[in-house]
């Protein structure tokens, strides 16, 4: 579908990798469009976490052990009967018979045109469970496996960089390699590979120079690829190559992950499978003989509060970046422990609100202290550097939980085929922000200032979203009553459209009343939001409301990449060279009244709210300055 406002030049196409794990077996799913050159990973909800444990003291290092990794859950999908007729499945596609019923595949296959499937196959990880049988004594399935192992070597020679499924996959591809070699091993009880698999170690030492000549940076495929050249290392005793591998590791670790814990992906479901990945490279390296030192250890704990800063009252990180809707994993032995069980183990955090400078705020009412864990109300907001990896453009964003339920969503992530989905799902019209129709930058968003104070925070954000024009927020997050009060001001040099986009759940119906008000709530439920959009300044225009548009794309939720609904978003709307919005979010129960009035003491607006019978005042000051005062 056309999606006019999404148009765009961009001729980057993008890799994804899904992964999400324990420090023991990593769960990954992996999507790559073609023509790419940029990867990309993406962390899949559905793939089951047992939690990781605590990282072990330092023990003696044992050498020359490389654990195999798993298979990130695709062999799941894929049992050994499957293998014996070449047939494999990946994601929503049918199983499909990709061989000859020999072992003979043909590689370049992909009957849905879709890069995952495709990246994936190449993978071999589809092989998982015929390698498991293998490692256990199963002939036939070793030499099944074998079989099409071998038989991607013969048809991708090296270098099969110019397949960009091929390439992508070279990493997940190599471990394959290497489990396989050690089911051959297990399997057919002998120390020392049999000359008939002479081209495993061939094929293990093409990929490790294919990994040395195409590192990917320091981000979570770069780690990756340099945990698969160790594992060539340590597995074919190359010290050379496990030097190169912890030399890349012990660099990018500190790229990957600053002093405060924050991740360079732009992505919270990446955060947390950086969490599992590094924790892995710490387990990878004492086993192999080397030794992961100091900063990963500690980078990974500051990443951990980080976590848990962001666990919502639900349990989930909020949807920012390339990220679908995840579960906090809860981490036994850290401050995830108490978040990912809902304050149901472990030790309660003392902190609040945290505030990153790679352009993250997490702030909530409390942890559980005077009410459930799950009745607290918790939010996130966007700023700090331009988007780059796996973030989006959702500066000045923000997303907004209470009273048991989500009340301000994101967008959300629709995978990495190359698409009008995509770009919307990336856009500023995916999020929880004052739009301008004309802008297509990608700002460093600044935060200005900052209050907080025991029941309320107030935070002002500034960016320039295209040549000319300049956008401020302000942002006022109230605790008993629990809302939430913006106020969005732009200017400009010509006439824009400006809009105040508020994204709710796919399961709220909107009831708009006049040009000050809209009630969502799902039917039946106990709980309803209601949107005031405030004259300030400016008459308040009507209020729009749109769900499941697609020309333009608007009002869609992505809880997974395979999973879209459409969802409500409000819209509170100016035209002109300047636009003054004020907003208020105020969850509440469902037969609850909301009411307001305003006056002026001076040049200082007092907005007096009733919620639910509680009453409070915020002034709002002409500098854009939002502050409690009842």
């Amino acid at each position: 579908m056309a999606a006019r406002h999404l148009r765009s030049t961009r001729t980057t196409v993008r890799l994804t990798i899904a992964m999400l794990a324990s420090a023991a077996v990593l769960a990954v799913v992996l999507v790559v469009p073609w023509g790419g050159s940029e990867p990309e990973a993406a962390p899949d909800p559905t793939m089951s976490q047992p939690p990781e444990p605590p990282t072990p003291p330092p023990a003696p290092a044992r050498r020359d052990v490389y654990t195999c990794p798993a298979y990130s859950g695709i062999d799941r999908d894929n049992p050994l009967a499957n293998l014996y007729k070449d047939t494999y499945t990946w994601g929503t596609t049918p199983p499909t018979k990709v061989g000859d019923g020999n072992g003979d595949i043909n590689w370049r296959l992909n009957p849905d045109k879709n890069p995952s499937w495709y990246m994936w196959l190449h993978s071999l990880r589809w092989l998982g469970q015929g390698i498991a049988a293998g490692g256990r004594g199963d002939r036939a399935a070793l030499q099944r496996v074998s079989t099409i192992a071998r038989d991607w070597v013969k048809d991708n020679p090296y270098s099969w960089k110019s397949d960009v499924g091929a390439y992508e996959s070279t990493m997940h591809r190599t471990n394959v390699l290497i489990c396989l070699r050690q089911a051959v091993l297990s399997g057919l009880h002998v120390g020392q590979l049999p000359l008939t698999y002479a081209w495993l170690d061939k094929a293990l030492l093409d990929h490790a120079w294919f990994l040395q000549k195409n590192y990917s940076g320091d981000w979570n495929h770069g780690t990756d690829e340099s945990l698969a050249l160790f594992g060539i290392g340590c597995t074919l005793l190359r010290p050379d190559l496990k030097k190169i591998a912890s030399d890349r590791l012990t660099s990018a670790i500190k790229t990957s992950i600053d002093t405060q814990g924050s991740t360079n992906e732009q992505s919270t479901g990446y955060a947390q499978f950086n969490y599992a990945l590094w924790g892995r490279a710490i387990d990878v390296l004492r086993k192999c003989g080397a030794d992961p030192g100091t900063t990963i250890t500690a980078r990974r704990r500051e990443l951990a509060k980080w976590l848990a800063l962001a666990t919502n009252s639900l349990g989930n990180l909020p949807q920012l970046g390339d990220s679908e809707v995840i579960k906090t994993v809860p981490v036994p032995g850290t401050v995830l422990e108490y978040a990912g069980t809902l304050g149901a183990r472990g030790i309660r955090p003392t902190q609040r609100i945290g505030i990153f400078n790679a352009g993250y705020i997490f702030g909530r009412t409390g942890w559980g202290e005077t009410r459930p864990f799950t009745q607290e109300s918790t939010y996130s907001i966007r700023f700090g550097p331009s988007q780059k990896l796996h973030g989006h453009n959702d500066h000045t964003s923000v997303t907004y939980t209470s009273r048991g339920r989500d009340i301000l969503i994101d967008g959300g992530h629709a995978g990495y085929k190359v698409d009008d989905w995509r770009f919307w799902a990336k856009s500023q019209f995916a999020h929880n922000e004052m739009v301008v129709q004309s802008a297509t930058g990608h700002p460093e968003t600044k935060l200005v200032r900052s209050t907080i104070k025991p029941t309320s925070e107030f935070y002002e954000l500034h960016d320039s979203p295209g040549p000319g024009i300049d956008r401020t927020r302000d942002v006022l997050v109230l605790k008993d009553p629990d809302l939430m009060v913006v106020l969005d001001r732009g200017t400009s040099a010509s006439e824009q459209d400006y809009s105040a986009l508020w994204h709710l759940p796919a399961d709220q119906k909107v009831v708009v009343s006049g040009n000050d008000r809209a009630v969502a709530t799902k039917p039946g439920d106990t709980v309803k939001t209601t949107l005031l959009q405030v004259p300030y300044q400016q008459e308040a225009t009507p209020i729009e409301v749109t769900s499941g548009q697609q020309d333009p794309i608007q009002g869609w939720h992505y809880r997974t990449i395979n999973d879209k609904k459409a969802a409500p978003v409000v819209k509170f709307n100016r035209p002109g060279q300047e636009a003054k919005i004020l907003s208020v979010i105020a969850p509440t129960r469902a037969n609850a009244a909301v009411s307001y009035t305003t006056s002026w003491q001076g040049s200082e607006m007092l907005l007096n709210l009733k919620v639910d019978g509680a009453v409070t005042t915020i002034a709002v000051s002409t500098d854009g300055t939002l502050q409690r005062i009842k």
